[in-house]
């Protein structure tokens, strides 16, 4: 009752602000409006509770010297040696969002951990401070940092997962579109794959072109088509790139249809002879992160697609 509570004022500002507002920007302020109530139904941190009993937690290990350049690990309570890493990182428009919330660690971090693997989530600094290309850069920083300290947790830093929500996802897919690129320049190892949870900005040339773009794109990606291409997984996808798993709601359509540009980017893809796969799910944008955990045909499917990368690892 205390999320229904909260989000009720928010309810009502929308309908009293957009009743008093142009139609033409009544969209961009319902988006906004939506955000806010998203990112405030995802705020509060999992209880200890929500986890799988013996659940060990590592919290704030830095990889920078900023306060945002931290991980925390979810350790399971019977680690075997060798355990598989899910990395997963937060979205919240390039601005917004935290490591702790509910919405990014909960379900997952309790469906994962039960299945034996690590569950390690992350900060990075945050728009305006940092542009999401150097985002990307601290994510891969993270990344080299937990995978050189992964042995100490029994993890096998050759069995990681890359997992990222909303602009966490563009920020994954950015990484796994070229390994050789930044994640290599961070010192990580290859990961075996990269989900990627509804991202809505793969192709970030095209989406920039959008007529009536929200104001977070511009803010995040400015207005140079050099930066666009640099900070854009469609653009930088390499013959070399990971194994990809896109899943996209496929009832959003602001400011693109996300499984459209998923399909696009999974046909580059196909003639870089990069393993992609796209899962179109009926859920809303935040419910695409929130309900991943929950038991669900949805769950099984995203927890069998990283099986299989799994078995990539040559022994």
């Amino acid at each position: 009752m205390r999320n229904a509570t909260a989000i009720a004022p928010l309810l009502a500002l929308c309908l009293l602000a957009t009743a008093a507002t142009p139609a033409p920007a009544q969209q961009r302020l319902r988006e906004r409006i939506a955000q806010r109530m998203e990112q405030r139904r995802g705020h509060d941190a999992p209880a200890a509770s929500a986890l799988p009993a013996g659940t060990r937690v590592e919290r704030d290990i830095a990889y920078g010297p900023d306060p945002k350049q931290r991980y925390d690990v979810y350790l399971p309570a019977r680690a075997r040696p060798d355990t598989p890493i899910l990395f997963m990182v937060h979205g919240g428009g390039w601005r917004n969002g935290d490591k702790r919330m509910r919405n990014v660690v909960g379900n997952k971090a309790a469906y994962w951990l039960e299945r034996g693997f690590v569950f390690v989530s992350v900060d990075y600094r945050l728009e305006p401070e940092a542009d999401p290309l150097r985002q990307a850069r601290d994510v891969a920083a993270a990344l080299a940092s937990m995978q050189r300290r992964a042995r100490q947790w029994n993890a096998d830093p050759a069995k990681t997962i890359l997992m990222g929500h909303s602009a966490g996802a563009h920020l994954v897919a950015l990484l796994g579109s070229d390994p050789d690129g930044l994640l290599r320049q961070a010192g990580a190892r290859r990961p075996l794959g990269v989900v990627s949870l509804d991202s809505g900005a793969l192709d970030v040339p095209a989406l920039m072109g959008q007529p009536r773009l929200p104001q977070l794109y511009r803010d995040a990606f400015g207005s140079d088509p050099a930066y666009w291409r640099s900070a854009s997984p469609q653009q930088q996808l390499s013959r070399n790139g990971l194994p990809m798993l896109l899943v996209c709601s496929s009832t959003r359509r602001v400011p693109t249809s996300p499984c459209d540009e998923a399909r696009k980017f999974a046909r580059r893809a196909g003639a870089l002879s990069v393993p992609m796969q796209v899962m179109p799910e009926p859920l809303e944008h935040g419910e695409i992160n929130d309900r991943l955990g929950l038991p669900s045909a949805y769950t099984r499917a995203v927890s069998d697609w990283i099986d299989r990368a799994l078995m990539q690892v040559r022994r």
